[in-house]
């Protein structure tokens, strides 16, 4: 069902039901793209717009593939400024640019693809053993991390050539 702002003397606006309207308008549709790398996927979230705004929402189970044990936001990042530079051994993370944009580069050591997170829409599933890193952030931007784990210094790998050595040698 629609809705309408409708306004009553007296009493300001309010937000109401119109009958026999269309629906409210659902963004393009949904689904997961896989990126090449490892099994990192690029996934586009449910989109819903009304005349109230529009909202994003993804579901465990469904839109996201594993159950979040933390999140972390980034915000107010120079542009030139690199984040990530690190891949984990056990933890899965989830990156959503709430508002503004970042580029994420995805590594699997043997493929690289490079992301443009711009909606919030849209987010990137990032498993693990996968090098990521996180650029070009615009000034606004606002990036969510969900992860699968809480944090553990020792899930880690923070040197690229200790993450080639490892991929090479699968549990290493």
């Amino acid at each position: 069902m629609a809705l309408q702002t409708v306004r009553t003397p007296g009493h300001g606006a309010r937000i109401a039901p119109v009958p026999d309207a269309p629906p409210a308008r659902i963004g393009p549709e949904t689904g997961i793209r896989p990126l090449g790398v490892g099994t990192a996927a690029l996934h586009r979230m449910r989109r819903v717009h009304d005349l109230r705004g529009a909202l994003s929402v993804g579901e465990t189970g469904r839109d996201l593939p594993f159950v979040p044990q933390r999140y972390f936001v980034v915000f107010d990042v120079p542009s030139s400024e690199l984040r990530g530079e690190h891949a984990h051994r056990a933890c899965h993370q989830f990156l959503i640019c709430l508002r503004g944009s970042c580029r994420v580069l995805l590594d699997d050591g043997a493929r690289r693809v490079e992301v443009d997170l711009d909606r919030p829409e849209i987010g990137v599933s990032m498993p693990p053993m996968i090098w990521g890193r996180q650029y070009r952030y615009t000034p606004d931007a606002l990036l969510l991390v969900l992860a699968s784990h809480a944090y553990d210094p020792d899930d880690y790998i923070r040197s690229y050539d200790a993450f080639l050595r490892a991929v090479e040698r699968p549990g290493g």
